[in-house]
């Protein structure tokens, strides 16, 4: 029965996977389990449910007999707001980047599904585990006629994340390590309209504006492998100490790109004769494409205090190594899409460090509450923000309940991401990149957890 039952929740979750937005910094995703995000995240000390395989693996070391957790976390995305102007504000080809508009986001919901499930043997103190999860997840949309069209129309990543951990816990020490391994499939997506600075951008000369050439896709799947590790020590009953670390982890994308050519520059882009071009006349050229993505590795460190049995209170430190994000370049085999080539496009993002506090209080012995705050630096520098993540210093403010008995725990979280007003100044018309003026944004996160213990 137990075994049906488990195999039952495993499928579900698989089954319900979709693409999440993140809200640590970059696109991570910390919000993996709905009693940490009700603490803000601060957990990698406590790590005392399932969840614990993604905040510090080596916390299922305690966790008695077998443990499922399955859960959601739901992301309520607001418009994101843009005022300034870009490359392509004004009236294309010439005379643009002058115009001030005003553009916001498509609103979006986006549903991310969690499993884990532990398992602590009787006769020796060894606990094997299983994460299934989405770490690293983009999706942002603009409309297709927006002033950022040439940057991106559509963009996601849509991945899932395998861990299966080992963890060994040393009795009398009351100390626990484990590791574990990262295994992730994703798949990629990026549409826009194709714009060159220049009328034949295989001969390219001034006058520079803004000269559309088409409709540019396109759609790969990956795979990488990773690893993880973590550390849990209780040295005295009132103190407890974690450390966790996840790995970097390369996705090399292959798939297929698009071009569809809708205007004289774009035929002559693919090697077409634009004087043969009649008014509507439009031209298909295809691809075999690769990328390669590489995904930081991260660092907590956390400490717990229990100044009463029903007080707890927790901060963490996350340091994510972003650095290894320095540009997005995309490679075309077919020749006809050679103007595509050798044009990276620049992240230059920075190592960043985010702060967490949270605290639980046990109002009785079956009702806990929550609450807790994260403070997130953004690991975008001025030069390279842009519409697909136009991230900012982010403030996160939580709170939520747990409901327990002996067979099962309710977890509940609410969070409110606020995004400070990001002014930015980096608009480039040699590469129609970049924009001149201001991001405003906040994000509205609900998470649920149901955990069955056996």
């Amino acid at each position: 029965m137990r075994m049906n039952l488990l195999c039952a929740v495993v499928v579900g979750a698989i089954w319900g996977v979709s693409s999440g937005v993140s809200y640590g910094a970059g696109f991570k995703i910390s919000e993996q389990g709905a009693k940490a995000m009700a603490m803000g995240n601060a957990f990698a000390a406590q790590a005392d449910d399932p969840s614990a395989l993604y905040y510090n693996p080596a916390g299922i070391a305690f966790l008695p007999g077998a443990q499922v957790s399955l859960g959601s976390l739901a992301i309520l995305v607001p418009q994101t707001e843009f005022n300034g102007t870009t490359p392509l504000t004004g009236n294309p080809p010439l005379g643009t980047g002058f115009s001030t508009v005003s553009e916001r986001a498509k609103r979006d919901l986006f549903i991310a599904p969690t499993l884990y499930a532990s398992y602590s043997f009787d006769s020796f103190p060894v606990s094997v585990g299983i994460g299934i999860n989405t770490l690293y997840p983009v999706a942002k949309s603009w409309d297709d006629s927006s002033v950022f069209r040439n940057q991106v129309q559509n963009v996601s990543i849509k991945p899932i994340n395998f861990q299966p951990t080992v963890a060994y816990r040393f009795d009398n020490l009351k100390l626990a390590v484990a590791a574990g391994l990262d295994v992730s499939y994703a798949i990629v997506s990026l549409q826009k309209a194709a714009y060159s600075p220049v009328i034949d951008p295989n001969n390219p000369a001034p006058p520079l504006g803004a000269f559309e050439l088409g409709s540019l896709g396109v759609d790969g799947t990956a795979t990488g492998v990773g690893y993880n590790f973590g550390v849990r020590w209780k040295p005295r009953d009132q103190v407890i100490f974690g450390l966790a670390y996840r790995s970097r982890l390369t996705l090399d994308v292959k798939g297929d790109a698009n071009f569809l050519a809708t205007t004289p520059t774009g035929f002559g882009a693919i090697g077409l004769p634009s004087a043969a071009v009649f008014p509507y006349s439009r031209a298909r050229a295809t691809s075999t494409a690769s990328t390669s993505i590489t995904l930081p590795d991260t660092l907590d460190l956390a400490v717990a205090w229990l100044p009463t049995e029903r007080l707890t209170l927790e901060f963490d430190a996350t340091r994510t190594g972003w650095s290894c994000f320095d540009k997005l370049l995309i490679n075309f085999d077919n020749p006809q899409l050679a103007v595509f080539n050798n044009k990276p496009d620049p992240k230059n993002w920075q190592d960043v460090w985010s702060y967490k506090f949270g605290g639980q209080y046990a109002l009785n012995g079956k009702l806990d509450l929550r609450a807790g705050y994260s403070f997130d630096t953004t690991p975008v520098p001025d030069a390279t923000v842009d519409p697909l993540l136009p991230d900012a210093d982010r403030h996160s403010f939580a709170f939520g309940a747990g409901i327990h008995n002996e067979l099962a725990t309710l977890d509940l979280a609410y969070m409110w991401v606020h995004f400070s007003e990001r002014a930015v100044h980096n608009q480039d018309p040699s590469t129609l990149r970049g924009e001149n003026g201001t991001f405003k944004s906040d994000a509205y996160l609900l998470a649920a957890n149901l955990t069955f213990k056996f």
